[in-house]
This record gives structure tokens, sequence and C-alpha cells, in this order.
């Protein structure tokens, strides 16, 4: 369910104690969070036995999800929704959400580590490669001496059939872990979560992609400076721009289009009805 109140700021009800509030951005809903409130929001829903995934978001995840109404789906059906790029933050911000921030992949993962020590939390690394994990492995216990790692899997760069999906879900089960942290390559991870969030008994799966790499030691981050200009694609552009070039080139001009057209009332982005599986008066007024 959600609601709407007078000032046009959007709430979906996790349960009948608490809310998130939320933003429509181009029919994506962005949670208003910053890195304290989503830890603390991640930690309560393990606390309340609660089965949930997180999609940690980006200008470029937002546009990928305009035409693929099933990657745009399993956004809206998450838990959360990070604003892990600044155009987002400055959308929620514009809102009204003035407590907002960026919750950036990789800080979560030290966040939620840090936090979880004091509670005991059991944590699962799926994903990158064998060498990756280990080295990520080893750099996790340095800073978190106290943390629990339940264990560690890297998959196959195939599709995975049905027999090794089953094979992996009672590995991770078997681990007893509270989180898997999931690194793979975005949208690949989040249709992974999506998939397999049924069969497993973790109570919260977080996507953080590149995370693994940066902890790990193998990727450089862009300086703090330019992650909070708004530029820090351009960093990651100069660092891979045979890899990255296409992307870009598509992905800021868009975005900085269709959010004008948005916020203009040109065009609408509806967040589907059937995502939150209600299709009453209210949902429909909900719609921005």
């Amino acid at each position: 369910m959600r609601k709407q109140t007078a000032d046009g700021r959007q709430f979906s009800l996790l349960d009948q104690k608490s809310s998130l509030a939320w933003i429509n951005v181009l029919g994506v809903r962005i949670s208003a969070v910053n890195l304290k409130s989503a830890t603390g929001f991640i930690q309560k829903a393990i606390e309340d036995g609660r089965k949930e995934y997180v999609c940690v978001r980006d200008a470029h995840g937002v546009v990928r999800c305009q035409d693929d109404p099933e990657l745009r789906s399993i956004h809206n059906r998450a838990f959360l929704v990070t604003p892990d790029g600044m155009p987002l933050v400055w959308a929620l911000k514009h809102a009204g959400h003035s407590d907002s921030d960026r919750v950036y992949g990789p800080d979560l993962m030290l966040s939620v580590f840090e936090a979880g020590t004091a509670t005991g939390l059991r944590h699962f690394l799926y994903g990158a490669t064998a060498e990756t994990l280990e080295q990520l492995q080893a750099r996790l216990f340095a800073r978190f001496p106290q943390a629990e790692i339940a264990g560690s899997y890297a998959p196959p760069f195939h599709k995975l059939s049905p027999q090794e999906e089953a094979d992996i879900a009672d590995r991770l089960n078997r681990s007893g872990a509270d989180i898997i942290w999931v690194g793979l390559s975005s949208p690949k991870q989040e249709l992974w979560m999506a998939r397999m969030r049924d069969r497993l008994d973790a109570s919260m799966l977080i996507g953080v992609g590149a995370a693994f790499d940066f902890h790990a030691g193998l990727k450089r981050q862009a300086p703090r400076i330019i992650q909070r200009s708004g530029f820090e694609w351009a960093f990651r552009l100069l660092c891979e721009p045979r890899r990255l070039w296409r992307r870009y080139a598509l992905v800021v001009p868009t975005f900085i289009s269709l959010t004008a057209f948005q916020r203009l009332g040109l065009r609408k982005f509806p967040i589907e009805d059937e995502v939150f599986g209600s299709s009453a008066p209210e949902a429909a007024a909900a719609k921005v």
C-alpha cells in the first residue's frame, strides 16, 4: 500500500508500525534515506524477521528501467531503493526530503558491517571471483575483526541451470547468513535477487555491484569531492573510457531530459498499481 501527503510526498507502507518515504523518479520508487537511516531500516527488518532485498540505484539504473518493465518492477518491489547517485539525492531534496543523502553501495556495506558487529549479524558474500572474495574477506576482517562472515561463493559466469540454482540456494541457506551481499553487475544482481528471494532463508539480500572490487582493493574509487559533485560518472569514464563511453553518452542527456519532462508535467511516469498489489483509488491518486 501507499499514501500521499498534502505536499506530494509519498510513502510505502511496510507494516503497521512504520513507513518509508519515497519519491517517483521516472517511474522508479527512490527511498528517502541517508546512510544512517538506511542502515537502521535494514537492521530493523532483520530483527523483525522480514525477507527483503535492497537495490542500490544510480541515474544509469533508472534510465535502464525505462525500457525494461521487469527491471522497473523489481526495483519498485524492493524494500529500499537507495539513492546511489547525486542526481537522485538532489531530486529527493527538491521534493522536500532534506535529510536524504547519498547511500553509496560501498559505504552501505561498511556501515552495515560496522553496525552488525554489535548484534552478531552473519554475512555471506556472493559474486565476483574466488580471488576477489579472498582479498575482500581479508580486508573486511582487518577492518572489522568481530565480523561474522558465514561464507562466500563466486558463481559461474554462465547462466545458471535450475539444478545450479537449487545447489546455490542450499549452500546459502546452510550458511545461516542474515545478509547476502550480492556483488554482480547490474542488472544481473537485481534479477538474481528477485528470482532467488523466495528460495533463500537470509533476511536481507543487498546488491552492491562493484563494492566487492573496491573493498578488495582492485578498483579505485572516485575521491569524495568528486562523488559529491555529481560528476563521478566523468571520473569513471576517464578510468574506463572504452567500456563506459557509450553508457554515459546515452545516460546523461536521457536522464536530464526525462526528469525535466517529469518535473514540468510534460510526461507522466506512473508507478504501476500491480507492483503494490492494489488498484484502489488511493493507489491511483498517488501516481505522479
